[in-house]
């Protein structure tokens, strides 16, 4: 940022002094900013280096200090008297619950830490972690970290391939996994795929594997194989924390792409926790000693990792971790976890808000929600209408809502309002977080003009090293100067399209590979989309491109109806016919769709996101690709039988 203090609509420096002592240290000395907000942690041997740059684009942050993430996390705590706090509230899918103090996870994350030496596992040793969302998903995680090896997690739902691929590409020694979890009202194997991945000689690296029961349903056991609760009833409750390099390896989260390898995305400890527990505690306005808070992510995804673990525990927090689905057994299940424990902080994904706008208001109808004062979103841009509803809904028009953008490879949030200090606009991400700086640049890499009514759409660019940055692609650095660091040198380049509006507030626009090229015109999905869904009669949509011999692509959307409209609407060919003009009247004819289908639900995985290349695939009349990470793969078989069945005109 240059110049004087951004007002950007700060709505009084009195209601929060901090936030603007905040944006002026980080202006004026961006540096000392980031070493503030390093010393707010615990370090075994303080640093003195708070960036070395000459090996960019690989950071080394704080490098000269040690410290351990998990230390971080929970001695701390207990140390300054807070080992009676709530740490982990948790909420099975079934309706089993547990709690455990700040003092409880500190003893079982020592014992594990004890199993895993008792195992053979050393500092700087992967571990790979396929797990469901239960506590010992988090100490597991905790203990790896105090321990210094590295650990790899594995959503649950991906197949028993794609465990074997990241196995072997992080040469893991060791797999933590469980008999199974509960998903959509039933025990799903969890074991099995491990014990697919493991076969016929293949992950030859893992020497073995560490079983949490959680269901009690049947597995085949092999010499490998150690019970959970075996091996931490015979390990010691005592084991000191030594400190690590800051730029010692945390974790490693591979992110696949719609074609290639999954890139394993390097995290080190020092930067990364300097990061999540500054942008936690700024973002969400956390006031340990009363909020509870619910980040509703998986932890097989960044999300999980950075403000379900890291963050909130770094700083202190009580928090909600849920098994299962919001559906199960009805969709009624998370307003009731939000009344049960009186969360005040709620972070969730735009497909989620959308999906209950989909079903109605009725589905908060009795439930006192009067306890949240925070509402977040994270994933992928949400559309104005979704953060209207999610505003005037569930928070009762009076919660404020932070709509933040980052991703695994930035490791926390980067841009986002911040409570209390703007005055929200529904739909933008606003200005990016003090200490980081971005920019939108054209093709050629020049910074797009910023008019009275706003500026052309460009790349979103991060232009200067911060903390919780990725530190490189496991074993494949010339992928990681080749993806993020190449197109515009000396910039980082999120994937992202983005652009100003008059205030110079930031609106997303979606991946650069979700824009849409019209008879020469680059179109957004996610505005297109957005457009679609202010209309009443729509819940959800999802834009793709097809190819078109004329228009070079052509415009398929899939939309979902919202159920207190569906008697209203008329059949499917006039409500095709009537979409398509409402999208022409507010974006313009370019933006018209070519085809419109109704659909009841939309491809997405077990963390909420739409598959849109699969939806390409259907549009395109491709075989369907892999429906592997889909929580339910049937809706793509019934979305494909209805395209083949003819289209409107």
């Amino acid at each position: 940022m240059e110049g004087p203090l951004p007002t950007w609509g700060i709505l009084t420096v009195m209601e929060r002094p901090d936030l603007a002592n905040l944006y002026r240290q980080a202006e004026t000395d961006r540096l000392g900013f980031w070493a503030e907000q390093a010393n707010r942690l615990y370090w075994h041997e303080p640093f003195t280096q708070t960036l070395d740059w000459t090996q960019a684009p690989v950071a080394r942050w704080f490098a000269d200090g040690k410290i351990n993430a998990c230390f971080n996390a929970l001695d701390r705590h207990v140390l300054a008297g807070n080992g009676e706090r709530v740490a982990l509230l948790f909420e099975g899918e079934p309706g089993d619950t547990k709690s455990f103090t700040y003092a409880d996870l500190l003893t079982e994350t020592k014992r594990a830490a004890n199993a895993l030496l008792a195992l053979g596992i050393r500092s700087g040793d992967r571990v790979a972690l396929y797990m469901p969302m239960i506590p010992e998903t988090v100490i597991a995680i905790l203990a790896c970290a105090r321990i210094g090896a590295v650990h790899s997690v594995v959503f649950g739902g991906f197949s028993a391939d794609s465990l074997r691929t990241r196995i072997d590409d992080a040469q893991a020694k060791l797999v933590i996994t469980s008999d199974g979890g509960y998903r959509k009202g039933k025990a799903h194997p969890l074991k099995d795929a491990v014990d697919h991945a493991l076969s016929a000689g293949n992950c030859p690296s893992i020497e073995n594997v560490l079983v949490v029961k959680r269901t009690g349903m049947d597995v085949a056991w092999n010499e490998k194989d150690t019970w959970w609760t075996d091996a931490l009833s015979t390990a010691d409750t005592e084991h000191v924390a030594e400190g690590f390099d800051a730029e010692h390896p945390l974790f490693i989260l591979y992110t696949s792409g719609t074609t290639g390898k999954p890139k394993g995305i390097l995290h080190t400890t020092g930067g990364y926790l300097t990061g999540v527990s500054y942008t936690h505690r700024t973002v969400f306005d956390l006031k340990p000693e009363s909020d509870v808070y619910w980040c509703t992510a998986d932890v097989g995804w960044i999300t999980g990792h950075s403000y379900v673990v890291y963050g909130p525990l770094a700083n202190g927090a009580t928090q909600v971790i849920y098994e299962g689905t919001p559906d199960i057994p009805t969709f009624e299940r998370w307003w009731q976890i939000i009344e049960k424990y009186k969360v005040s902080i709620f972070y969730t994904a735009p497909t989620a808000i959308r999906t209950f706008m989909k079903i109605g208001k009725e589905i908060v109808s009795g439930k006192d929600l009067s306890s949240l004062r925070i509402l977040g979103s994270v994933g992928e841009p949400i559309n104005p209408e979704a953060w209207l509803w999610y505003h005037e809904v569930i928070g009762n028009s009076r919660c404020e809502i932070v709509d933040t953008w980052w991703q695994t490879e930035t490791g926390s949030i980067m841009i986002s309002p911040i409570p209390f200090a703007f005055k929200t606009k529904p739909g933008s991400t606003q200005r990016p977080l003090p200490g980081i700086n971005t920019s939108i640049v054209d093709e050629d890499g020049t910074p797009v003009v910023q008019t009275d009514s706003g500026s052309a759409a460009g790349y979103l660019t991060i232009d200067e090293p911060w903390p919780s940055m990725l530190r490189g692609i496991w074993g494949d650095p010339e992928r990681f100067i080749e993806t993020y660091w190449s197109r515009f040198p000396g910039k980082y380049l999120a994937g992202d399209g983005a652009r100003y509006d008059r205030d110079g507030d930031i609106w997303l626009l979606g991946r650069i590979d979700d824009v849409i090229n019209v008879s020469g015109h680059r179109l957004s999905t996610a505005e297109i989309e957005s457009a679609l869904v202010e209309h009443h009669w729509v819940a959800e949509a999802a834009v793709v491109g097809a190819k078109d011999e004329v228009t070079e692509q052509a415009i398929v959307a899939f939309v979902i109806l919202r159920q207190d409209e569906i008697a209203d609407a008329p059949d499917e060919e006039t409500i095709g016919k009537i979409l398509r003009t409402w999208v022409t009247e507010k974006i313009g004819a370019i933006a018209r769709p070519r085809q419109i289908m109704v659909v009841t639900e939309l491809p997405k995985t077990r963390s909420g996101k739409i598959m849109r290349r699969l939806l390409r695939d259907v549009a395109e009349g491709r075989p369907i690709g892999d429906v592997t990470t889909l929580a339910d793969s049937s809706v793509m078989t019934a979305i494909n039988d209805k395209l083949s069945a003819g289209a409107n005109d």
